[in-house]
């Protein structure tokens, strides 16, 4: 059983590469088969006609359990489609075990629409602190992967996200209203407003990938599932971004948070939209 960070830091020394390897397999073999080749009995909804469940995010989830269990003994899975089916195994992000956060394919709805911005999602964490992660868009032939510490890389080069620059509007992705309550349509229609550009996010892990390549100034969400931000979150801090709840804390995978929350690619940025979240809620 693996029991203290130091330990998983000599994993992560040793086997990022098998990591990778290990998503870029499942991606192979259960993601790209199936895109734009979907029958209609592969595809289902989950809560409603916007989440939706493909056979492609149920066996890739079901092959990186298995090959990410093996690879770090003792270490404990939650993924977005096993939570659906046992929301008690959830908790295990509360947990003393190592645990592997896994989105097969976030962007389901791009993937079941042919669109190819959709990705897969790797994070790996600790006692609530993500410590690596690893962000495939495999149509894009697009890999990113940062470790707590040591930055954050796209296809090997480093990323900085660095500020926006002076007097152009900040491209903020929003939520989209389908997920979002009331309140925190109140509070996400305060960008809409001078200096501001909003407009409806895609794939969140793809979103936090164009903040951490100072493409888009921040992003507003309003849920907190952990496999759609952990590794994303990890990539951004680490080309230097920032991320801010409703309180003005960062943003904790293990749930509680004042929502909705702002990550952008730098502390100035995190605190004038986390600002303007406020001014509304």
């Amino acid at each position: 059983m693996i029991d203290d960070t130091g330990t998983i830091e000599e994993f992560l020394a040793h086997h990022s590469a098998d990591v990778e390897e290990a998503i870029r397999k499942a991606a192979a073999t259960e993601i790209l088969p199936r895109f734009r080749r979907l029958a209609e009995h592969e595809v289902d909804q989950k809560s409603g006609p916007h989440d939706l469940v493909t056979d492609a995010d149920r066996l890739a989830e079901r092959f990186l359990t298995e090959e990410l269990s093996a690879l770090l003994p003792g270490s404990v899975v939650v993924g977005e489609e096993a939570v659906h089916a046992n929301p008690a195994t959830y908790d295990a992000i509360r947990g003393d075990a190592p645990v592997w956060i896994i989105d097969p394919v976030d962007g389901t709805r791009q993937f079941v629409h042919g669109n190819d911005g959709f990705c897969t999602l790797v994070a790996l964490a600790h006692r609530g602190t993500v410590l690596a992660s690893w962000t495939y868009a495999p149509v894009r032939d697009q890999f990113a992967t940062a470790v707590r510490g040591q930055g954050a890389f796209l296809d090997g080069e480093r990323l900085f996200a660095g500020p926006p620059e002076p007097g152009r509007d900040l491209a903020v992705a929003v939520s989209h209203p389908d997920y979002t309550t009331e309140e925190q349509k109140r509070a996400l229609r305060a960008l809409w407003t001078d200096g501001v550009a909003p407009r409806s996010c895609g794939s969140a892990g793809l979103e936090y990938l164009a903040i951490a390549r100072g493409e888009t100034d921040a992003v507003a969400f309003s849920w907190e599932a952990a496999w759609d931000h952990a590794a994303g979150l990890l990539l951004v801090e680490e080309a230097g971004g920032a991320h801010l709840t409703l309180t003005g804390e960062p943003f904790r995978i293990t749930g509680g948070n004042a929502l909705p929350f702002t990550a952008a690619r730098d502390a100035t940025t995190a605190r004038k939209v986390g600002e303007l979240l406020r001014t509304a809620s």
